[in-house]
């Protein structure tokens, strides 16, 4: 292949093309060498060609990341590369409020009901790397500030990435607050957020902008990846990034979305790879809002949960998405003890040591899984 050739077409592409800001197309090449040889002759055409410096490379799947709309036309039918359409996907929160006064401090009830604070006296999750791929942090909030690392901005590499919606604060929350005296305490307090902003202010990215986010979280050697978002629609470049970071030993969560579907639930979780996560309510039963059935691993508090917010706030916030977020926290008590387990030990221990749901009577027999029990999963880690 004529990679120079297909670099200026490329280029002309991006020059003439006027696309929706975000959305791009992804290029993989069939066999790495293929990859890397394009890869340095865009290095060497990038200073005549200004266009290029667009292109976002990721090494874990080998691909390009173009800025392209799906009308613009490459090389589709050439067998050097497998050419897919950018998907949008969005963050996986039902409702969103402020919390009365008297509820804003202390240890929110989810964190309670799994049973976090027994387990504090054997393990905080101390400097377990927890990237959350979301909308950001709120490096100010009191209850964060010594629980959140650099991280990365995917839509302005220039910044940190600071939080602009407060989706991705709660998440952090929940996972790492650490302000005993007068704010809240989260699963894992001692643990580090690494923010990785691929989301903007709407709670919406693009599947490129997971693909660059999982290749960074590996190549910064993140222990855990905390995914609460998802989408309806298959993408091959999505489950081959998530199939590589579970190679390399990282535990991913995973939302399982917010449709009450009964049988079904979004991607990434649906993979088989990520361990998926759907909500339960202070009753233990599962919120009427969670997708759910056999393709959930694990159900985990998820309905009025209390937590950080952006300008040094808390909100109640409800959906899988903070589901998703007491199960990271769990996983980093566990590989604070126990480091070395893979993945897969991970998830099954995950599903052993659950507690079973309580159905209720219209629906029994049509839902299965239990509810996350994070001191049980510490002790049962620990035996291994």
């Amino acid at each position: 292949m004529d990679y120079s050739t297909f670099l200026k077409m490329i280029h002309n592409e991006i020059e003439h093309t006027s696309r929706p800001a975000g959305r791009h197309q992804i290029i993989r090449f069939m066999k790495p060498h293929q990859y890397w040889d394009c890869l340095d002759q865009l290095r060497k055409m990038k200073s005549s060609l200004s266009k290029l410096q667009y292109i976002r490379a990721s090494h874990l799947i080998k691909a390009l990341i173009v800025p392209l709309p799906s009308s613009a036309r490459l090389i589709h039918s050439h067998n050097e590369v497998i050419i897919e359409q950018d998907t949008k996907i969005k963050v996986h929160s039902a409702s969103a409020r402020i919390p009365k006064p008297e509820s804003s401090l202390g240890v929110p009830w989810g964190v309670k009901q799994i049973r976090a604070p027994k387990a504090w006296s054997t393990s905080t999750g101390h400097k377990i790397k927890i990237a959350v791929i979301d909308t950001g942090a709120d490096y100010q909030h009191p209850d964060l500030r010594h629980s959140l690392a650099r991280g990365i901005n995917l839509l302005n590499r220039n910044m940190l990435p600071l939080d602009d919606n407060g989706h991705g604060t709660h998440i952090a929350g929940t996972i790492a607050a650490a302000n005993s005296m007068e704010g809240i305490i989260g699963v894992a307090p001692r643990s580090v957020i690494y923010p990785v902003k691929a989301f903007d202010n709407q709670g919406s990215a693009y599947v490129s902008d997971i693909i660059l986010g999982i290749d960074w979280c590996v190549r910064n050697r993140v222990d855990i990846i905390n995914m609460s978002f998802g989408m309806r629609t298959k993408s091959k470049a999505l489950l081959d990034v998530v199939n590589r970071a579970t190679k390399q030993g990282i535990v991913i969560v995973a939302s399982s979305g917010n449709d009450g579907k009964r049988r079904s639930i979004d991607y990434p979780a649906r993979y088989a790879q990520t361990i998926s996560v759907g909500a339960s309510d202070e009753n233990r039963q599962i919120a009427d809002f969670s997708n759910r059935g056999p393709h959930v691993d694990i159900y985990a508090p998820g309905k009025n949960i209390n937590s950080c917010w952006v300008q040094g706030r808390y909100h109640e916030m409800s959906g899988t998405s903070m589901a998703t977020s007491h199960v990271s926290g769990a996983i980093a008590l566990l590989m604070a003890e126990k480091p070395g387990l893979s993945p897969d030990e991970i998830k099954n221990l995950i599903r052993k040591t659950a507690t079973p749901l309580r159905s209720r009577k219209a629906t029994r027999g049509a839902e299965q899984g239990g509810e996350l029990h994070a001191l049980r999963l510490l002790r049962e880690g620990m035996k291994l």
